[in-house]
């Protein structure tokens, strides 16, 4: 069954350890297609540092009355039910989501149709599917793939659909989430990324041949 034929769940953290999860972004994916997004403001749990300030533009004043990110379980356990959750670079995105609740509720395997699992992974990663498919990129960074791909009007148009104003750049929650599900359902213009499997897209979204085997055992193609 192709990747498509599920839910995907881009997710984008602004934030730190240190800090805790102080924005987040949601796009959802289904057929290739970004279908709805969903963001809020999160209240600090620790120091935010100024050099962070300096790139995602969060301010402990502007943060005080918002609920923390802890409040919000149930959505984040909900999507992990739902479908396999993505993000750029996905451990820092899993970082943050341990951090917060070390494990979801038993929830489906995508890797494996009719299993269960208790983890947050494995973990779709765009920078890891372009690596390999496209290394020919250079830049994994998430403005440079949009820019060569072509994708920037796109981008700008589902941010203006979806973000807050004030919030639709680079190193916004769900800008940059919304981002990085548009280089996904870029895949989809090509029959044959279109087709592959959920378990041969996480498979591409490590670069440890370790755990490519552990997921596939076998070759991809």
């Amino acid at each position: 069954m192709s990747w498509m034929a599920q839910p995907v769940f881009f997710i984008d953290f602004e934030g730190s350890l240190a800090s805790g999860v102080l924005e987040y972004g949601v796009a959802t994916l289904v057929g290739g297609r970004v279908t709805e997004a969903r963001t809020r403001l999160c209240a600090p749990t620790g120091r935010i540092r100024a050099a962070d300030t300096r790139i995602h533009g969060l301010r402990r004043e502007a943060l005080a009355a918002c609920a923390p990110f802890s409040s919000d379980w149930e959505i984040f356990a909900h999507l992990r039910e739902r479908g396999p959750l993505a993000a750029h670079y996905a451990g820092a995105e899993s970082s943050l989501l341990r951090a917060a609740w070390p494990y979801p509720r038993s929830s489906p395997d995508f890797a494996r149709p009719g299993n269960r699992m208790v983890d947050w992974g494995p973990w779709i990663d765009s920078a890891r599917i372009y690596a390999q498919l496209y290394p020919r990129l250079g830049s994994g960074r998430l403005e440079s793939l949009v820019a060569a791909c072509g994708l920037q009007g796109d981008l700008d148009a589902l941010a203006s659909a979806y973000c807050p104003e004030g919030r639709r750049h680079f190193h916004a929650a769900l800008y940059d989430a919304l981002a990085g599900a548009l280089l996904l359902s870029s895949l989809a213009r090509q029959p044959e990324l279109a087709s592959l499997t959920t378990m041969q897209l996480l498979a591409l979204s490590t670069l440890d041949p370790r755990k490519r085997d552990a997921i596939v055992q076998r070759d991809l193609f």
